[in-house]
């Protein structure tokens, strides 16, 4: 008799059965252990005994022999009693503390801010979790770089990712004191074309177009040349307290340059009129695993209160 190869990985169960069978001694009591009516477990056995085309049990009024095609298939069989001990090993394990590999992905500066200094707090809690930063201002592809939680800015596309709303970013002009002390004079944004401006660009995005909102609500928009660009948001902050120039940016991100006086804001009577919404993504919760759970309901609920507490005014 031909074997149906391709679909013998379907009598896993009625081969635990057999097994159960076996060690219990009649249908009756496995029945009862599996919590399964009788003439359901003979009828799996006798299902298993068709698919294998062999004769594993002989039945009789009072008891059940193993015929030696069973006894050969209980030992053949021996390694499924390990399978599943160490699975549910596993199991356990995953319940009883979260472990693993969590991803976190994020733009430089709110990652350095306020990713970051949360990290510590959340190894206490979860010793077990190794957690790898991503910190790049590009938008990256979660999937394909194999990231489980983001920080993204800005409206989200739609997608199979679950988002929570953490903030909201804004955006100002800065410089620093001695850069000011030495340019020329500084009263409306049309004063950007005589100043050294520093810009966000990377091969996708370019941030040259830089919006205003007067007192009187008219709305401007310039087209910035830059004296210098940068990919990287952290390089950005440092050159214009280097005094390399003016650099638009969301206040919340340089609040140590502007508690140690490095950068104080310009054209403050001249708002950004836009902001943008900054969510915590991630997988679906069926996708996710323990760990990345854990992991996303702290940040869920912390970086919430970090960015809050920033925007309150100093």
């Amino acid at each position: 008799m031909n074997i149906d190869t391709t679909t013998l990985h379907l009598q896993l169960p009625n081969l635990y059965l057999f097994r159960r069978v076996t060690q219990l001694g009649s249908f009756q009591a496995t029945a009862d252990a599996l919590q399964l009516p009788r003439s359901s477990v003979s009828k799996k056995i006798a299902q298993l005994e068709k698919q294998l085309g062999l004769r594993l049990l002989q039945r009789s009024t009072r008891q059940l022999n193993l015929t030696d095609a069973g006894k050969e298939l209980l030992v053949i069989t021996d390694s499924l009693t390990d399978l599943l001990n160490n699975t549910a090993k596993l199991t356990e394990q995953a319940q009883a503390k979260p472990s693993g590999r969590v991803k976190i992905s994020s733009s430089t500066i709110i990652g350095q801010r306020y990713l970051l200094p949360l990290l510590p707090h959340l190894k206490q809690l979860f010793p077990d979790i190794v957690v790898e930063i991503n910190l790049d201002d590009r938008v990256v592809d979660l999937i394909e770089l194999g990231i489980d939680i983001a920080l993204r800015v800005g409206q989200l596309p739609d997608s199979s990712l679950v988002a929570r709303h953490i903030g909201t970013k804004s955006w100002a002009c800065f410089a620093s004191p001695n850069y000011l002390k030495h340019a020329p004079k500084l009263d409306k944004p049309d004063d950007l074309a005589a100043h050294q401006c520093l810009i966000f660009r990377h091969q996708k995005l370019t941030m040259d177009h830089w919006h205003f909102c007067s007192p009187s609500g008219e709305i401007q928009t310039l087209r910035i040349t830059p004296s210098t660009a940068s990919d990287d948001g952290r390089t950005l902050v440092e050159l214009a307290c280097m005094d390399m120039g003016i650099i638009r940016v969301d206040p919340i991100l340089i609040q140590p340059e502007l508690k140690k006086g490095q950068l104080v804001p310009v054209l403050s009577q001249w708002h950004h009129p836009d902001a943008a919404p900054i969510h915590l993504v991630c997988l679906e919760k069926n996708a996710r695993s323990r760990a990345v759970n854990e992991v996303w309901h702290y940040l869920s609920e912390h970086l919430a209160e970090a960015l809050k507490e920033a925007s309150k005014p100093c």
